[in-house]
């Protein structure tokens, strides 16, 4: 395990790629990390205190919300709105974007996460995550003038995306457009330390995730596309990985190649992942790491958000994985 930082290795980054950097983005990633510490202790906690289990109310993806993610979640605002580093915070677990006081310290930075992806997971001790999105506001951009309207911008305008994955460790994956970098926590020094640098995705993978039971609802393609995964002609089938938590199946994809696989179907045309909240950020982490991410129809990075909380399908992975998948789309005239 490298003695690197996660914090030391983006500070030279900086030096190298952004020799003019002010240091408003390393103390807006310092209070990310730090939220992410303080819920990795809590998560790890779960079972000891009284966080386990629902709250009893729905958020606005119509979801029930887990005492884990109204934990993440007010932890991740607290910290990020006291940096100084951002003007406006997106979560999922809120209907709307939040902007930071214009008679308070802010910042040239938006912020939109995740706060706890998989939480259905989290009374079985599953993996779980945190994903995280950055944008900077142009400097031209008055503060005073940020609508949600104006948040509203396609992932490759993205400046960094990443996620924390709490499981047998605690990690940091991340990228700031320089190559994708993980990070593992070192619980007995407090630190993330590098150890996993520049990842890069196989072209193709031997594992694919897909629920499988939403296939009686999908369209032709993506059963077609599915099938010649899970039942191949001239070569041994790839092998079925679905945790059912977005930050656990795509690390295993990122780190191992393949594809995750969660198309629209006939309950929802739209898909049901999160365009700004979890396909943006890892679909700009799948790029970086020479993989490819699509809905089907178009790029992931150049898809536009008409609204905060926009849904969509999302195919990621392999490149070459991916490109099978799209011939089935393309040859269906499917969308």
């Amino acid at each position: 395990m490298s003695e690197v930082t996660a914090i030391e290795h983006l500070i030279a980054s900086q030096r190298r790629w952004s020799p003019h950097a002010t240091g408003q983005f390393t103390s807006l990633m310092h209070d990310l990390i730090l939220s992410a510490k303080i819920i990795s202790r809590n998560v790890n906690q779960a079972g000891l205190v009284d966080i386990l289990g629902s709250t009893g109310s729905i958020n606005v993806q119509g979801e029930q919300v887990q005492k884990l993610d109204t934990f993440a979640n007010n932890t991740l605002v607290y910290r990020m709105q006291s940096s100084g580093a951002v003007c406006a915070v997106g979560s999922e677990e809120m209907a709307e974007p939040f902007f930071v006081p214009e008679n308070e310290p802010h910042g040239h930075y938006v912020i939109f996460f995740d706060p706890l992806d998989g939480s259905s997971n989290i009374d079985v001790g599953v993996s779980i995550g945190t994903i995280f999105s950055i944008y900077r506001r142009p400097d031209d951009e008055n503060y005073w003038e940020l609508t949600p309207e104006a948040l509203m911008r396609p992932g490759l305008e993205q400046v960094a995306a990443g996620y924390f994955l709490y499981g047998s460790s605690t990690m940091l994956v991340y990228s700031t457009g320089h190559g994708v970098n993980g990070f593992t926590l070192d619980s007995s020094i407090g630190e993330f330390l590098l150890t996993h640098p520049n990842i890069q995705i196989p072209r193709v993978g031997k594992y694919y995730s897909a629920n499988h039971g939403y296939y009686k609802y999908w369209n032709e393609a993506a059963q077609q596309a599915v099938t010649t995964f899970s039942l191949p002609e001239n070569r041994p089938p790839r092998s079925l990985r679905y945790v059912g938590s977005l930050v656990a199946d795509f690390h295993r994809t990122l780190l191992k190649g393949g594809l995750f696989f969660y198309p629209e179907d006939s309950n929802h045309p739209n898909g049901k992942l999160r365009l700004m909240y979890e396909a943006s950020p890892m679909a700009f982490l799948a790029e970086q790491a020479g993989g490819k991410a699509t809905d089907g129809k178009m790029r992931i990075l150049e898809k536009v958000p008409p609204s905060i909380h926009v849904r969509t399908p999302l195919i990621i992975g392999s490149a070459d994985d991916v490109d099978q998948v799209m011939e089935f789309y393309q040859d269906s005239g499917s969308n």
